[in-house]
């Protein structure tokens, strides 16, 4: 199906785009139209959803302009029509100080539910980085994402790679320790 002249990037820029992507089933449908277009009845089978459910959240990603139809075909005098996501990456707005972080807020529901018995890999780990070390450390993460992306095969199962890389805000100092 044609997805191939999908622009490389999507700056969500709206209110109606930071609500779309703002909700988990809608964040789980674009992660599943991420690799390849789908309707709203595979949609709707992949993630265990109701055929209306699945539709409804479809239409609001395609109105906020955040997925999009890529074919579309009769199967006994109904059209069908595919979805896929209206650019390769979509990009944030920097969150203000004090809002949610939508990204890793999806990724801990998705750990949550996640097979307790599947596979996983979690690890946190604490660091003390200059300026250069952190920025470089960024860029390398970021890189290896990219770099498994790009072989990333839509036969095989669905991974999720989340990773943060933050200082952490500093507590306030008592004479005592940390508060």
């Amino acid at each position: 199906m044609p997805t191939d002249d999908l622009p490389e990037t999507l700056h969500v820029t709206t209110d109606e785009q930071l609500r779309a992507v703002s909700n988990l089933t809608r964040h789980r449908i674009m992660a599943v139209l991420r690799f390849e277009p789908a309707t709203i009845t595979q949609l709707a089978d992949r993630l265990g959803l109701a055929k209306g459910s699945s539709s409804y959240h479809v239409r609001l990603l395609e109105r906020a302009g955040l997925v999009r139809v890529v074919q579309t075909r009769k199967v006994r005098g109904v059209t069908e029509r595919y979805y896929a996501m209206a650019a390769r990456s979509i990009v944030l707005p920097k969150r203000g100080t004090g809002e949610p972080d939508v990204l890793m807020r999806h990724a801990v529901a998705d750990l949550e539910a996640a097979p307790v018995d599947g596979e996983r890999q979690v690890r946190m780990a604490h660091l003390r980085l200059t300026e250069a070390q952190f920025a470089e450390l960024g860029e390398r993460l970021n890189a290896l994402a990219d770099e498994y992306r790009e072989l990333s095969d839509p036969s095989l199962p669905d991974v999720s790679l989340v990773f943060a890389l933050f200082r952490p805000a500093a507590g306030e100092k008592t004479e005592e320790g940390t508060k």
